[in-house]
């Protein structure tokens, strides 16, 4: 989030008119929680808050929700069970099951439907994002693996590496070197990021609260047959830096060597995407065209979404035929933010 929205954001979020509610969440650092932008707790330091676009990211960075204005209570009214489920998920460190939920008297579809309707996510997507949230906010903040993983409420630290492995999609427990790629969390002026490289390139660089993450991960491993761990990598680090330039303006161009995996076809789309200028657009229409074939948009369409490296290669810069901003796998409001940082205005 750039210096002018931010001092915007958080300007609504002191006077508490309400005009970015559920549109935007406030995480407040010093204590770890985080609120909805209508929240009545007194206003925290400009320094000490981060914005989040959903909850999922709120919770991927280790934020709890606050006890007074209840960011995860229903938009409207609701069943008083929801409630009770978020509730017994904070405080206890047992995972709840299907058949948990039946002895509670629920049917676990409509479970499904209530929390993927109010939160963005199924139940189980919301267990599993609390408790790695609460572990990742551990680890980020200094706090060894072994504590992070009994305070998410792993009984210990191999069911945490076993959940982190399920949840972001690495693996520990390889040690052959030359079959690794490694991963890091990058933040960003717009959410965290998960980015993963090896000897190859940059394979990976997506949000983390992107639905499609875990698949990419799983493709990313098949298609490589490399490993996926947590670790350090010289991919990595040119691809931060490279990362925080384009942020700050300073970048228009990306030099890190790319991974790109997947069909010929689609490694020409993503190519043809790299090929797209700082600050233009380019329809589908455009795209296929370029690529030779003109009734190929929906083709391209689809491999642009297949992509696995936001930013650096960047289907945020193609929008509709009519100019109009279209699906963006990490939200069209991430689309609309960096195309504004890149001087266009839609």
């Amino acid at each position: 989030m750039d210096g002018q929205l931010f001092d915007e954001v958080y300007t609504e979020m002191a006077a508490r008119s309400g005009k970015f509610d559920r549109i935007w969440y406030v995480g407040v650092k010093t204590t770890g929680i985080f609120c909805r932008m209508v929240c009545p707790a007194r206003t925290p330091l400009a320094k000490n808050v981060e914005f989040f676009g959903s909850i999922q990211e709120c919770l991927h960075a280790g934020f709890r929700p606050c006890k007074r204005c209840r960011p995860m209570s229903l938009r409207d009214e609701g069943p008083d069970w929801v409630g009770e489920l978020v509730k017994r998920v904070q405080e206890s460190s047992v995972k709840l099951r299907d058949g948990d939920l039946r002895t509670m008297g629920l049917e676990p579809a409509t479970v499904r439907r209530h929390f993927e309707r109010h939160f963005g996510m199924s139940f189980h997507g919301y267990q599993r994002a609390w408790r790695m949230g609460q572990a990742i906010g551990s680890l980020r903040s200094g706090g060894d693996s072994v504590d992070a993983a009994m305070a998410a409420g792993y009984a210990s630290e191999s069911g945490f590496r076993e959940a982190f492995e399920r949840i972001v999609g690495v693996n520990v427990r390889d040690s052959d070197s030359a079959r690794l790629a490694f991963a890091r969390w990058i933040d960003t002026p717009i959410g965290g990021m998960v980015a993963v490289g090896s000897d190859d390139g940059l394979g990976i660089l997506e949000f983390v609260d992107r639905r499609m993450l875990e698949t990419e991960l799983r493709d990313y491993e098949r298609l490589t047959q490399r490993k996926i761990v947590p670790g350090d990598h010289p991919v990595l680090d040119q691809a931060e830096g490279e990362l925080a330039e384009y942020f700050r303006g300073e970048r228009r161009e990306f030099g890190v060597r790319l991974d790109l995996r997947g069909t010929e076809f689609q490694i020409r789309v993503w190519r043809e995407l790299v090929a797209i200028p700082w600050g233009e657009l380019r329809s589908y229409g455009e795209q296929a065209k370029r690529l030779g074939n003109s009734s190929a948009v929906r083709a391209v369409g689809r491999a642009n979404g297949m992509n696995r490296m936001s930013i650096v290669v960047p289907c945020h810069r193609v929008v509709g035929a009519d100019g109009s901003l279209t699906g963006y796998g990490g939200g069209l409001w991430r689309k609309k933010w960096l195309l504004e940082l890149e001087g266009m205005s839609l």
